[in-house]
């Protein structure tokens, strides 16, 4: 059940208001959402729910047993069984095809004939199983009832792609009273316009106009077209992602939960590691919390460090599917990271911290003290003082992060390695080739798309307080014509979301 169709617009129109109406009955409200959860996800296979539920009595098994544990070795031992149990059920489901291919392929040697289906979601739902009873091993919470962890893992607005909700952010919202006059319904309006325009207008379009022609053949097409193929897809991918996020976190606020954010304009990064903590934001927390810190992080010394990013990295690609070109990309971007610590390291500066809002923090106050800047860290939207040379710094370190983003999106875009050579090949052949693919609308929708990234969160954050007290029938009014702009603009039928196949 896709967001942007009819059919979840039905089952959206008849799971809100009765949720708002068992609000008050907290055991029959539970049960409801859990049901309609269930739902959603069987729409596409009544044979995931079995997994799901499966799942849920397993995780919630297990953060008991650590919880009761009174021994360290037992806490340990218990806690390693969980994680094992849920890193083999993803495993198994998305890697089996892989190494089964693999064996036939390479060794002539055959498997017994099983016919595995990747159940939509199961990575995300399976990192909140992990961080669940990762969290009740440190005691950074206890054991939710049976249903409430239960209603965590399956909340329908985020069970198929995301963001990761920890159940450190879910659960205290699950006890807590939701009032209906303090939900942010001109946010939630905002998100969910926005989270559409991106997922029907940009992403849609920009796939079947030029980025899966160019990156499915990308031989017949000169370097333009396939330069562009390459930035239309850095597009695509946002817009897809961002825009089901944006949903969700609009979804669940109407329903009265507020979720992490997950994008923050990810192509205005001037660094690598400022892109992951704009890009999929609660994928990056979760990694650092969950692997690089346990790894050791930079605590260890440098070398450490470096391996440490290196084994995050493509294991976070590697999250992603069993393929070859996931491993690639994860530990390119690994090395990307790396190198930026090193050279740091050569300099003599410090890490820049992890969890650090914007790295322009670190950035400007190497270059300037005093009050300035000791204000902006208060408040980033207040003004600080740059130099020429600082606004120039910046701008190139945009454009390099961008395109070294994009060199990344090509072979995390491709079948195999051979084919993101050929893209790669591609992109510098036939530069006096005409343009097949690129036109006015495909450039305006990229450049467009690229130029929103640098609108200040200020402006967004403003826009939505105004749209909170319009009167709700003139809402309700703005967001039918809304959608009939994005059904008009888009073009025939809605795809699939590109995350769901992870």
């Amino acid at each position: 059940m896709l967001f942007p169709t009819f059919t979840f617009a039905a089952f959206f129109a008849v799971v809100l208001p009765v949720s708002w109406m068992l609000r008050e009955r907290v055991t029959a409200w539970k049960l409801f959402i859990l049901s309609a959860s269930y739902y959603f996800y069987g729409y596409w296979d009544t044979r995931f729910l079995l997994l799901l539920a499966s799942m849920t009595i397993g995780n919630e098994v297990a953060a008991v047993v650590i919880h009761r544990s009174r021994r360290g070795g037992g806490r340990r031992t218990a806690v390693v069984a969980a994680v094992a149990m849920n890193v083999v059920v993803l495993g198994f489901f998305k890697y089996y095809d892989f190494f089964t291919d693999s064996l036939d392929r390479n060794l002539g040697l055959s498997s017994p004939a099983l016919n595995v289906v990747l159940p939509i979601g199961i990575s995300f739902y399976t990192f909140q199983g992990i961080s669940y009873v990762v969290d009740v091993y440190r005691r950074d919470t206890t054991p939710a009832p049976l249903l409430d962890f239960a209603v965590y893992l399956s909340f329908f607005p985020q069970l198929v792609a995301g963001p990761i909700v920890r159940a450190t952010e879910f659960l205290p919202e699950l006890r807590s009273e939701r009032v209906p006059d303090q939900v942010e319904v001109g946010r939630a309006v905002v998100l969910i316009g926005r989270g559409l325009f991106k997922k029907v207008v940009i992403a849609d379009f920009l796939g079947r106009a030029i980025v899966d022609q160019t990156f499915g053949t990308p031989g017949e097409f000169g370097g333009l077209d396939v330069l562009f193929g390459v930035y239309g897809y850095a597009i695509q991918l946002y817009a897809d992602f961002s825009g089901y996020t944006d949903m969700a976190i609009g979804l669940a606020l109407l329903l009265g939960f507020r979720f992490p954010q997950n994008f923050d304009r990810p192509y205005a990064a001037v660094s690598v590691q400022d892109f992951w903590r704009r890009w999929h934001m609660t994928l990056s927390r979760w990694l650092r919390d969950y692997l690089y810190f346990p790894l050791g992080g930079n605590r260890k010394g440098q070398v450490i460090k470096y391996r440490n990013l290196l084994i995050t990295m493509g294991l976070g690609g590697l999250w992603h599917g069993a393929a070859g070109t996931f491993v690639v990309w994860g530990l390119y971007q690994g090395l990307g990271m790396a190198g930026e610590r090193l050279l740091s390291d050569l300099r003599g500066e410090q890490d820049v911290p992890l969890d650090s809002r914007d790295v322009r923090i670190t950035e400007i106050a190497r270059l300037h003290s005093g009050a300035a800047v000791d204000a902006w860290r208060e408040d980033p939207s207040s003004p600080v003082p740059f130099t020429p040379l600082e606004v120039r710094s910046l701008w190139l370190g945009r454009v390099v992060t961008f395109h070294f983003v994009c060199i990344g999106w090509i072979i995390f875009n491709s079948e195999s390695l051979g084919r993101a050579g050929d893209v790669f090949v591609a992109l510098f052949q036939g530069w006096g080739q005409a343009p097949e693919l690129v036109n006015p609308l495909v450039v305006l929708v990229i450049a467009g798309s690229i130029a929103a990234q640098y609108v200040p969160p200020l402006l967004a954050r403003q826009w939505a307080a105004m749209c909170s007290v319009i009167h709700p029938i003139v809402v309700s009014v703005a967001f039918a014509v809304w959608i009939m702009v994005v059904v008009a603009l888009g073009p025939d039928g809605i795809s699939d979301f590109i995350y769901f196949q992870f």
